[in-house]
């Protein structure tokens, strides 16, 4: 057995196109370990095609021309607004615009304006007075509740506390909702139909 590394290539024809082709070799420190490539199974690779240089750049110059183009649409939209249906006026409503239009200016008369004015100093006199009508009964009040004090401490205790009964209001929900009388309820798909703006 040689010193150096032995290498035997079988090759077994599998079919014209595929090979297969297994190594198998031996170590100088171990002689008896053999070892065996897996088979390698390959296709020959297949010429490329010559292209002619002017079609490459014929095709590189119409890609390049399409691009520039999308751009081109591009910037001409960046400044226009996506329209808004709401808000857009109906073209029958466009063409009525001139006999639409006032031509004089309605000015609030005189009369209108005083009317007003004395309304708003009448509804401030008035939110004054119950505001003063306030304080005086919370005033007396809280002077009742002192000289009740003074006198009985557990009268005082009583007053102050709230009474239940003077609002004897309780309100239950209903669980569910109650189903609407003579509804039928629609059966199909949902198309959408918003209009896309492109």
């Amino acid at each position: 057995m040689h010193s150096l590394i032995r290498k035997m290539s079988v090759a077994m024809p599998l079919t014209e196109s595929l090979m297969s082709q297994r190594t198998i070799c031996t170590n100088i420190r171990f002689p008896t370990f053999l070892q065996v490539s897996s088979p390698l199974l390959a296709e020959p690779l297949k010429k490329k095609k010559k292209m002619d240089p002017q079609i490459i750049k014929a095709r590189e110059e119409r890609r390049r021309k399409r691009i520039e183009k999308s751009i081109k649409k591009l910037e001409k939209n960046a400044k226009q607004l996506k329209p808004i249906e709401e808000i857009d006026w109906p073209i029958s409503l466009q063409k009525q615009k001139s006999l639409r239009e006032r031509t004089e200016t309605v000015s609030q008369p005189q009369q209108m304006q005083e009317i007003l004015k004395a309304w708003r100093s009448y509804k401030y006199q008035q939110s004054l007075q119950e505001m003063k009508m306030i304080d005086r009964i919370s005033s007396s009040q809280l002077h009742a509740l002192e000289q009740l004090r003074t006198i009985s401490e557990d009268l005082y205790i009583k007053a102050i506390q709230m009474d239940d009964s003077l609002l004897p209001f309780t309100a239950v929900g209903p669980s569910n909702t109650p189903p609407i009388v003579g509804y039928d309820i629609l059966d199909g798909e949902y198309i959408d139909e918003t209009p896309k703006w492109k």
